[in-house]
């Protein structure tokens, strides 16, 4: 007799944080095939980062990131280095240079999971969120923050809806 279990199947994950830079970092992993990825790297962090890589046992694949900022895409590099294999992944929009550029609809596969990146110019006009495939998670970067909302008033900043061409893919919220 075999048991299923009801659970759904979830990735591995690890939340960070920078204090510096007021950066989070995540961590997802497949636990069979021992994928993983690292989302928004910081500088600062990436030794910790490369290290709890190696302990958890993972192969990280890829370093992304939500989009183009000092805070964000400086430990990119840095966890190439540090981990053989790993690639630097960033929106074509950005204007950042990366190993792999993506755009909106665009999967990032790792293992059994795969985030799917979404296009949300507005804090920077290359912004993306990554939505798990499941749709149980989004990384948002800057655009969204706990308590708040990403600036749009710098640094490549957009005003919220005019780069949304697909008004389809606008949700409005009343009182806001």
């Amino acid at each position: 007799m075999s048991f299923k279990s009801p659970l759904p199947i979830l990735p591995l994950k690890a939340l960070m944080f920078e204090p510096k830079s007021c950066t989070y970092t995540y961590l997802l992993g497949d636990r069979e095939s021992r994928e993983a990825i690292l989302i928004d790297p910081v500088l600062e962090t990436a030794h910790r980062d490369a290290q709890l890589v190696k302990e958890l046992g993972l192969r990280l694949l890829y370093a992304v990131n939500t989009h183009c900022h000092a805070d964000h895409i400086t430990g990119s590099g840095l966890l190439r280095s540090l981990l053989p294999g790993c690639q630097s992944v960033i929106s074509r929009l950005s204007g950042a240079q990366a190993d792999i550029h993506i755009e909106d609809g665009d999967p990032i596969h790792f293992g059994r999971f795969a985030l799917e990146t979404r296009a949300s110019p507005g804090h920077t006009a290359g912004c993306v969120t990554f939505v798990l495939d499941d749709h149980s998670m989004a990384f948002t970067g800057d655009t969204l923050l706990i308590r708040g909302c990403g600036r749009t008033d710098f640094q490549q900043g957009h005003r919220p809806l005019s780069p949304a061409r697909d008004l389809s893919m606008v949700i409005w919220v009343p009182g806001f």
